[in-house]
């Protein structure tokens, strides 16, 4: 498919950091003999639409060794606040000069490079400031898509702390501003956590990889749902976490951090 030239580059800003709470260093954890980051970056590779995958981690000490790793595996990075992570991609997204936005998260090592097309396509069709894969999906396939005057604005105008921790929610809860398109898939799957939060949801995703023979193969959403339903069982490792945990948290604690505009 062809993207219109108004909104590329397409970047890809994957944002990471070693200070998980409940997983600590968790973007470095081995999957199937490789970091966690690895194969979120290696699965981004094999879409058809990014032009540059970028990792936006923190200026702190302690994620120097992600910067050393995207030094070692030729990727691209960016280093800013570990709080204020919507700042943190305004300046990645400038730097490396973006048009178009895609949001990934460092803890989904089952990102599927064909479901993240799927969402720049509708982008790509015009009329939207802000596409997002729908709750519909497994938890862990989660990618949105925004121009980067969306991102500009909402760097401009967010000013609770939940708004700039989680990068996206100024612009999703303000669709009488932005226009906003989520794609939802045929059958409810919500109910499946695949990303990676705590030591529960690392023995899911090592147990799919090994359980598929996957090693570093990029495979898809279709070849996990065959997996699981082989062995039901294994959704029961992570059953009893709550989905958007994270962003719960931070609503049930937000407060004003900066002033509007």
């Amino acid at each position: 498919m062809r993207l219109r030239n108004e909104l590329r580059p397409v970047v890809a800003i994957v944002q990471a950091r070693m200070s998980s709470t409940r997983l600590p260093g968790k973007v470095m954890k081995g999957i199937a003999g490789r970091p966690m980051l690895w194969h979120v970056v290696n699965r981004l590779k094999a879409s058809a639409l990014i032009d540059e995958i970028v990792v936006a981690t923190t200026t702190g000490p302690e994620d120097d060794i992600i910067e050393e790793w995207c030094k070692l595996n030729g990727t691209g990075f960016s280093r800013g606040s570990l709080d204020d992570v919507l700042d943190r991609y305004y300046q990645a997204a400038k730097s490396f000069k973006a048009r178009t936005v895609v949001r990934i998260t460092s803890d989904c090592p089952l990102i599927d490079p064909a479901l993240v097309d799927r969402a720049i396509e509708k982008f790509n069709e015009g009329g939207f400031d802000h596409v997002s894969i729908d709750s519909t999906y497994p938890d862990g396939l989660d990618a949105e898509v925004f121009s980067f005057e969306a991102l500009k604005k909402a760097h401009a105008e967010a000013a609770l702390a939940s708004e700039r921790e989680h990068v996206t929610p100024y612009i999703w809860k303000n669709p009488q501003v932005f226009s906003l398109c989520k794609i939802k898939n045929a059958t409810n799957l919500s109910g499946m956590r695949w990303t990676v939060d705590d030591e529960r949801d690392l023995r899911l995703v090592t147990e799919v990889y090994e359980g598929i023979g996957a090693g570093e193969r990029v495979f898809h959403m279709d070849e996990v749902l065959h997996f699981l339903r082989r062995k039901p069982e294994v959704l029961k490792i992570n059953a009893a976490t709550t989905r958007n945990e994270g962003y719960a948290k931070s609503l049930r604690q937000d407060r004003i951090v900066k002033k509007a505009g």
